[in-house]
């Protein structure tokens, strides 16, 4: 079969939605309700993305691409829900408050560490100043109850507020987790198909994978791996929290960015090996 056929690429697909599904299953999402917001996905797809000449598609034409009965169609377009707009904002105001804290010079003591805020001062770094330059639209006591309430943040016995160490090590709640689930996987997948789809591959696309590996060889490559990526994301953050500053007062339109870093193994057994001799290194 040639996989770069439709028939082809719905193989492909099956491969691609099993974890997916094995994720649905265990929250209780049926088929019959995956479809049903699938049907959605599609239509706000066209619409979007398959316009003539800046013009949006009839309801016809967004049948016509997409399968789904016009009656449908006209029924999706005209309800709109920004509930995963508001959850991912609320989410990245969370995370970017704990990032600028982290390594703004200002909000650092003499080693370079994030220092103790007070909740707030007039002549002194503090967490309502913090918040109010990077979110206005959520009160600062807001954030504070929840990055507390994560325990990602807590008041120490001086009365000053500090990160906790379980911020350093990613989403804590289950809503932020199912909300960095969809942002990282999201962005990858759109990053990958951007990829296919293109002649020139636009986006960093970077795999290393093997097979045949002991598990222990496997937990020191594991062990290896996730430092040299805390040192890269680490590296990365310092750097773009400077650019973000001092691009605060540019005019031109802003760009946004995701770089993210996962480590997935699991035992081949000899009946079961996808990929009986996988060596090497992809890239795109």
């Amino acid at each position: 079969m040639n996989a770069t056929g439709s028939d082809g690429f719905l193989l492909l697909l099956k491969g691609l939605m099993r974890p997916l599904v094995r994720t649905m299953i265990n929250r209780g999402i049926t088929a019959p309700a995956f479809y049903k917001l699938l049907k959605t996905v599609y239509v706000d797809v066209a619409y979007e993305e398959f316009r003539l000449d800046g013009t949006a598609p009839t309801d016809s034409r967004v049948t016509l691409l997409t399968g789904v009965h016009r009656r449908d169609v006209r029924a999706i377009l005209s309800n709109e829900d920004d509930a995963w707009k508001t959850a991912r904002g609320k989410s990245a105001a969370f995370a970017t408050v704990l990032s600028q804290w982290m390594t703004r010079p200002e909000y650092q003591d003499d080693a370079g560490h994030p220092m103790g805020l007070p909740r707030t001062s007039d002549d002194s770094p503090n967490f309502e100043t913090l918040v109010r330059e990077i979110n206005t639209d959520i009160r600062p006591r807001t954030i504070l109850d929840e990055l507390m309430r994560q325990e990602l943040v807590h008041e120490s016995d001086d009365g000053l507020l500090r990160i906790s160490d379980g911020a350093f090590s990613g989403p804590v709640s289950d809503h932020d987790k199912l909300v960095f689930f969809a942002s990282n996987v999201g962005d990858h997948l759109a990053a990958a198909s951007q990829n296919l789809l293109s002649e020139d591959a636009p986006f960093l696309e970077r795999a290393v994978f093997y097979n045949r590996l002991s598990p222990g060889s496997v937990d020191q490559i594991e062990q290896h791996a996730g430092q040299l990526a805390q040192n890269m994301l680490e590296t990365l953050n310092a750097q773009s929290s400077r650019l973000q500053q001092a691009d605060q007062n540019e005019t031109e339109p802003k760009e946004r960015y995701r770089l993210g870093v996962y480590f997935y193994r699991e035992s081949t057994n000899a009946g079961l090996d996808r990929a009986k001799d996988e060596t090497g290194e992809t890239e795109n």
